[in-house]
C-alpha cells in the first residue's frame, strides 16, 4: 500500500490534476449537450458534492463529534456505520 503523500509539490500537482480533470469532464458533458439546462444542472451537482464534502468532514468533526478525524470518503462511511452501529 502506499503511504503518505508528504511532498507539497505533489500534493498540489495532485490538487491541479484533479481541477483539470473536472474542467475537461464538465467541458467535455457542455459539449456534448450545450444548453443552459444541462450547464445549471452540472453546476448544482458540483456544489452539492462540495457541500457535501464540507459536510462529511469539517461540519462533523468541528459540530458534532470533536473526537472523529477524517482520512477520507470511506473513513466518513465507517464513522457513520459505527455510529449507526451503537
Amino acid at each position: 500500500m502506499l503511504g503518505d503523500l508528504k511532498s507539497s509539490r505533489v500534493i498540489i500537482a495532485k490538487g491541479f490534476l484533479f481541477l483539470l480533470t473536472g474542467c475537461v469532464a464538465a467541458a467535455m458533458l457542455l459539449i456534448d449537450h450545450p444548453d443552459v439546462r444541462s450547464g445549471l444542472l452540472l453546476l448544482i451537482a458540483i456544489w452539492s458534492f462540495c457541500r457535501f464534502y464540507y459536510f462529511a468532514f469539517y461540519v462533523i468533526q468541528h459540530y458534532v463529534d470533536p473526537t472523529y478525524h477524517f482520512a477520507g470518503l470511506t473513513s466518513f462511511i465507517r464513522y457513520l456505520w459505527n455510529r449507526r452501529s451503537k
